[in-house]
């Protein structure tokens, strides 16, 4: 249990302070509990990899990549600007909102990836700093992922572990995310408006952008963007028709390679494949704690704090999971709360309480927003403007995030003590 914890520890230690890549770490940490950890043998580790999720991954990668090659997403966020009018305030709401409803609908990494670039275009046309609607964009983008079963990381794993539905995630989690978004950009638009000034003439720049030209091959569109759409339709669907999420993303990753017209050597090659492999070395080592007892102990840990109570627990849930996230990738903290949740509902007998999920999910994700490394949205935002010139500070990131967070934990706790305890 020593080895398995001290791996751990240092693993995620390695990560937050990003000198080395995190997904060396976790394959590093992988071999370390398989070789070392007595109690954790070989047949276990691949066990505990959730081939669900990476399945689930896998998809959304191939069909996201071969239908952005139309130009499709850089038309939805153009169009978004143009329906601003170049006003300050739409302009913000529409990037927000446009970041907020593709992150539901795809994952927040994918549209952060999409998004920023013409970010920065639209925030050279207006001529204003693009640094402040980047920060909304991050932030919005981690609540608006909250919301499905798709949209942020934590969801996935969490998902993966439960066998809860695209349904219920939206049922429990959109209409916090719905309200949590209105007044966390509204705040942000009225902290940044003296940066976010936009002269007359530059909203004429706007309007003469051509939202149309960004569509580089409408006939892979036409080809395209069907078989996404039916995938994401689909997802709704996917608990009565008895099939798992990875499964309908891999259906329609199938199927969208059939149709397009690009090499399937390079739609494959545009897979994150150390993204993936991250996903496996953390699962394997989160496999090897529980195997040594080592989330037990932590469980019990959270039980004498809490008493066993439930109003503790699920609030004490939020809050851990909101502060853990901010201090790690909440991909990892997630992964290593899955059992410690599981063992609470054991502990209680509240096995079919899927409250205890909601709360993780809510202080997972949300907790993603106080840090620029406590979210994969938040690296690569990071990653983009430090390579157009314009990074983004760790600080200057967390004088912004981490007052959100607190605030979007502190909703997050009202909502979970209405819905899940009080009603």
């Amino acid at each position: 249990m020593a080895v398995a914890v001290l791996t751990f520890v240092v693993a995620l230690a390695a990560i937050a302070t990003e000198r080395v890549h995190r997904t060396k770490v976790a394959l590093l940490g992988a071999a370390i509990m398989v070789l070392f950890v007595a109690e954790f043998s070989q047949e276990q580790a691949i066990e505990s990899v959730d081939f669900n999720t990476i399945g689930l991954l896998v998809g959304m990668m191939i069909l996201v990549h071969v239908t952005q090659q139309s130009g499709v997403y850089d038309y939805v966020a153009i169009r978004a600007g143009q329906l601003s009018r170049g006003r300050p305030f739409w302009v913000v709401m529409s990037l927000a909102g446009t970041t907020a409803v593709l992150s539901a609908f795809l994952d927040n990494l994918t549209t952060i990836l999409l998004v920023v670039p013409i970010t920065f275009l639209l925030a050279d046309a207006l001529d204003i700093d693009p640094i402040p609607l980047i920060i909304i964009e991050v932030i919005a983008s981690n609540i608006g992922g909250t919301a499905t079963l798709i949209g942020d990381p934590p969801n996935i794993i969490i998902a993966g572990a439960t066998g809860l539905t695209f349904n219920e995630f939206i049922v429990n989690l959109a209409p916090i995310v719905i309200v949590t978004f209105a007044i966390v950009i509204t705040l942000l638009y009225f902290f940044y408006r003296r940066k976010l000034t936009i002269e007359e003439r530059n909203q004429r720049v706007i309007m003469e952008l051509d939202a149309a030209a960004s569509i580089e091959d409408h006939g892979e569109l036409r080809r395209t963007l069907p078989v996404l759409i039916i995938t994401v339709l689909v997802f709704f669907a996917h608990q009565p028709l008895g099939i798992e999420p990875a499964t309908v993303a891999l259906a329609g990753a199938a199927v969208v390679l059939l149709t397009t017209r690009q090499p399937i050597e390079e739609a494959l090659a545009r897979i994150e494949w150390p993204t993936l492999f991250f996903f496996i070395g953390l699962f394997v080592m989160v496999g090897a704690l529980e195997a040594t007892g080592a989330i037990e102990h932590v469980a019990d840990a959270v039980k004498d704090v809490t008493g066993g109570e439930r109003t503790a627990e699920l609030l004490g849930i939020v809050w851990l999971s909101g502060a853990g996230s901010a201090i790690v990738d909440n991909i990892p903290f997630t992964t290593a709360m899955i059992p410690v949740v599981e063992d609470l509902q054991a502990e209680a007998d509240a096995t079919g309480d899927d409250a205890y999920w909601w709360a993780l999910a809510l202080g997972a994700c949300f907790g993603g927003n106080a840090t620029i490394i406590a979210a994969a949205a938040n690296v690569a935002a990071s990653g983009l403007t430090e390579r157009a010139g314009k990074p983004i500070g760790f600080l200057a990131f967390m004088r912004i995030g981490l007052p959100v967070t607190v605030l979007t934990l502190a909703l997050a706790s009202g909502y979970v003590l209405v819905r899940y305890i009080l009603l």
